[in-house]
């Protein structure tokens, strides 16, 4: 059964609208941390992290209240990446700790990323049992005045995620004569990012590190990879690193100016670890990953399975199989040697830490040759006219006309109220007719 709040990836939706109120806000922290309360842990710690939205301010004091009425004593850490929050719930021994950020999406949505205390993502099971609490009578959950929750702020969020990504190298790992053009995407890893790669020794030109709460993924940032272009072809930079609204994700562009997206990203580590030995069992890629990468892991030797989309079930995925590397296209990449979730600048480290040796973007991240591939985003008020008879009899027909020339895939976004399509081929003449086919049964 589909979840009522949670999608792929938390929650999120437009401010002020639907769940993403204060309203809802307080729900949420009160039934999540009546949930983690219960999991028979001596001490009662919920953490918080956000992005740079706006609409932060309004919505993490509702989730304070929300978790401070059920006992949970919370401490915030204002603006850090998701992963440093996931690293950090782990390393602090809380209970849980709640991402305030709606990731690639504008200004205008915010959300929730909620984390075990395992520094994990959530599964479906344990989403439905905190949704169950979200609809219940709120007011059993509430606690005694005695016990409720102290809150308490702590300034030196980022500074304990560096020390933590810096503890995964080694002490003489630096990034002395490397210059990077670096986009934060005016999000949570404005501060840590520039921070981070400053203190190693290499020469950074920022973007993206002047958010003012509205102006997150604006024109910048992991969808706006252009913008790292131009400043390594300016700058004559050796890489150029883009991050999302929350930094768990990142797409690269080498020194000549092509942009380097998950997949390639992926192919790269997978070699690389496997020529270390530090690759354990294979890769996890999704639905969406380019039959390119299959066929070069095949080629290596290197066993490769697929998940649904969502960077949530490759984890899942991951530690099924006992897996330590997975991904998605868009640039979730989970380093399971160091990472429980995405995390653009663990990558980002790794990634760098091949370039220090005098190597150039270009030869280390353009592994394999791309089928070629498209994607569109349809915008629509129902994301089920996916299940219209209109829709799938033209998913059919133009699966028909694909053959065994290539892949079809459509889907609704987990996150977006938008029709995902995408297409691939040898033959890029199909892939227009078969989007085109698609395309016109939604609109």
């Amino acid at each position: 059964m589909k979840n009522k709040y949670f999608g792929t990836d938390g929650i999120r939706g437009t401010v002020n609208k639907g769940n993403i109120t204060g309203e809802k806000f307080f729900k949420f922290g009160l039934a999540s941390g009546t949930y983690f309360k219960n999991q028979k842990r001596n001490k009662q710690i919920a953490i918080i992290a956000k992005d740079t939205r706006l609409s932060g301010y309004t919505l993490e004091p509702a989730l304070v209240s929300g978790l401070a009425s059920g006992g949970m004593h919370v401490f915030t850490l204002g603006p850090l990446p998701t992963n440093g929050l996931a690293m950090l719930t782990k390393t602090m021994k809380a209970n849980m700790g709640i991402m305030i950020t709606a990731s690639h999406n504008p200004y205008c949505d915010n959300g929730l990323k909620l984390f075990g205390p395992d520094g994990m993502k959530l599964s479906d099971k344990i989403e439905k049992k905190i949704e169950k609490l979200i609809d219940t009578n709120n007011t059993k959950q509430l606690t005694n005045p005695k016990l409720l929750g102290r809150v308490k702020r702590l300034e030196d969020g980022n500074d304990k995620y560096i020390k933590i990504l810096k503890n995964n190298f080694p002490n003489n790992f630096n990034l002395k004569g490397i210059k990077i053009v670096l986009d934060c995407a005016n999000g949570a890893g404005y501060k840590a990012a520039p921070k981070l790669l400053e203190e190693l020794g290499a020469k950074v030109y920022p973007i993206g590190v002047k958010p003012n709460g509205l102006n997150i993924n604006e024109r910048c940032g992991s969808t706006y990879p252009s913008k790292i272009r131009s400043g390594v072809r300016k700058y004559k930079a050796h890489i150029g690193i883009s991050f999302d609204g929350d930094a768990d994700r990142i797409i690269m562009c080498d020194e000549k100016g092509k942009i380097i997206n998950g997949d390639q990203i992926i192919a790269m580590l997978a070699k690389r670890w496997k020529f270390k030995k530090i690759l354990k069992g294979g890769v996890v890629g999704t639905l969406m990953s380019n039959y390119g990468l299959e066929k070069f892991l095949k080629d290596e030797k290197i066993k490769f399975h697929r998940s649904k989309v969502g960077d949530r079930y490759v984890k899942e995925k991951m530690k099924k199989l006992n897996y330590n590397l997975g991904g998605e296209q868009s640039g979730h990449i989970i380093l399971g040697k160091f990472a429980t979730t995405g995390d653009g600048l663990l990558v980002a480290l790794e990634v760098l830490f091949s370039l220090r040796k005098g190597k150039k973007a270009s030869e280390i991240l353009n592994v394999f040759k791309p089928l070629p591939q498209t994607l569109v985003n349809v915008i629509v008020k129902d994301k089920n006219v996916i299940n219209s008879f209109r829709c799938k009899n033209a998913i059919r027909s133009a699966t028909k006309l694909m053959g065994n020339k290539g892949r079809i895939l459509v889907r609704k976004s987990g996150t977006e109220p938008k029709i995902r399509i995408m297409a691939e081929s040898y033959d890029e003449k199909s892939i227009i007719k078969c989007i085109k086919m698609i395309k016109k049964s939604i609109n």
